[in-house]
């Protein structure tokens, strides 16, 4: 019996020792994790009942600073990783993906889609990948803020790397390869341009080239009387038959002038119609970019006199009739009809760019609202999170072939990238806590793009 109690007696601690090495194996693994450090960060509380009375009406009529009202984004709760580190370069071709807590190779066969809204921003002394001096030839000098009298530029040394898989060094010449014969289309507001001109640049390494043609006559870019700049612009690379355009569709709705003979008309903004430009050449388009949301407000409605429209009559419903539910409506709508031509188009990919954050502290844009800080990732570098920021652009392309280009949540980290008091067309007083410096945040929308194509 004594001897059966000693025994009983050791097994027992040996299940201790075991149980007391694997609980510090599991400790050890969970400190080599990514998430470690953290804090939770409550984002900018967001408000849709003070409109902006904007003279900044649109891209026909307006200057470049062009800052609507709040972001009707979503009240969510992010969990926000506050190391900074450099990491190692990314891989110039894909491959299997790398569990970045295991350190762990995942086989082909095991591999997973990547999820590009995860991650963190990292240094990285190799960017920006083009000059916002050389690229003058695609660039707004607005935006260039290497044009202006800012001195601080290390908003420019910081690259996008998404959690548990490496996202692929973007190559201009390669990129242009993979898209040999194929039309790039960005279609939405002055943040799409944004996009536009970043790809632009970083296809071109912001070189000036002449040997690239100027095809926007073939999509009826032209300048209209009176306006200060056409509705879009279209360039073709000669090399690899590579067509990258834009388009101007601040809201994504269809509009027609009521009057078409009278220069003062409003305009049907038909809320379940599709944006004529797309219509007519979507048989042409291999990949389309869309965007929407900062000038869904009622400034911009009554200045531009646009009219809201439903079944081809102006809008009776009045649940519809509020601006965030009427912007909610065009999203679905135009996702739902897209979705719908996806069988009739093999070719074509369509994502859904989630909206761009704005960074206005202590007021709005017209009323002293600023964005000075100069430190990157002051409120942290990573993100983990299970929906989007742009709820209504996840719950639109939800169940659809669509997919969401979700750069809200990495966005709202890099508060010091925006033009600020630099831009060159600033009135004194007014800060542009809206666009973004080129190079710059945009830059990383086009590499999480090229990934996916």
């Amino acid at each position: 019996m004594r001897f059966g109690s000693i025994n009983g007696l050791r097994w027992k601690q040996i299940k201790l020792v075991v149980l007391a090495f694997f609980m510090m194996f599991l400790l050890w693994k969970w400190e080599k994790g990514t998430y470690f450090n953290t804090e939770i960060l409550q984002p900018d509380s967001l408000v849709l009942t003070q409109q902006a009375k904007s003279k900044f009406v649109d891209q026909h009529t307006s200057s470049e600073e062009d800052f609507p009202s709040a972001d009707p984004l979503p009240q969510s709760v992010l969990k926000i990783e506050k190391q900074v580190t450099t990491a190692p370069p990314p891989l110039s071709m894909i491959g299997y993906s790398v569990d970045v807590a295991d350190d762990n190779e995942v086989l082909p066969s095991e591999k997973k889609e990547c999820n590009y809204m995860n991650g963190k921003w990292v240094s990285d002394n190799r960017r920006p990948l083009y000059s916002g001096f050389g690229c003058k030839q695609w660039l707004s000098e607005s935006w260039s803020c290497r044009l202006t009298q800012r001195t601080d530029f290390e908003y420019e040394k910081f690259r996008w790397q998404p959690e548990a898989c490496e996202m692929p060094e973007f190559e201009a010449s390669q990129f242009l390869r993979r898209m040999q014969d194929k039309t790039i289309a960005y279609v939405g507001d002055s943040l799409g341009r944004q996009m536009f001109q970043s790809m632009m640049c970083m296809v071109t390494v912001g070189k000036h080239r002449p040997d690239v043609e100027d095809v926007g006559r073939e999509y009826g870019f032209v300048l209209a009387p009176g306006a200060k700049r056409p509705d879009g612009w279209a360039y073709r690379f000669p090399s690899t038959n590579t067509t990258i355009l834009y388009h101007w569709s601040s809201t994504l709705c269809d509009l027609e002038p009521l009057n078409p003979s009278d220069p003062a008309t409003s305009y049907a903004m038909h809320l379940d119609r599709p944006p004529a430009f797309l219509k007519n050449n979507l048989h042409r388009f291999h990949v389309i970019v869309l965007n929407t949301g900062h000038h869904w407000n009622r400034g911009k409605l009554r200045a531009n006199k646009w009219e809201m429209y439903l079944d081809g009559a102006p809008n009776k419903n009045r649940n519809i009739a509020v601006i965030w539910k009427a912007k909610n409506f065009t999203i679905h709508s135009v996702v739902k009809w897209l979705d719908a031509q996806l069988s009739h188009h093999p070719q074509l990919k369509v994502f859904y760019r989630s909206i761009s954050p704005r960074h206005f502290f202590n007021g709005e844009w017209n009323t002293g609202g600023s964005c000075d800080n100069t430190n990157p990732l002051a409120k942290g570098s990573g993100i983990h999170q299970n929906h989007s920021d742009d709820a209504d652009a996840e719950s639109a392309v939800k169940g659809t072939r669509i997919k969401l280009l979700d750069i809200t949540a990495l966005s709202r980290l890099r508060d010091e990238g925006h033009i600020s008091r630099y831009s060159i067309k600033a009135t004194p007083g007014v800060q542009d806590c809206l666009h973004w410096c080129l190079p710059g945040v945009p830059d990383t929308w086009n590499e999480i793009l090229a990934a996916q194509l």
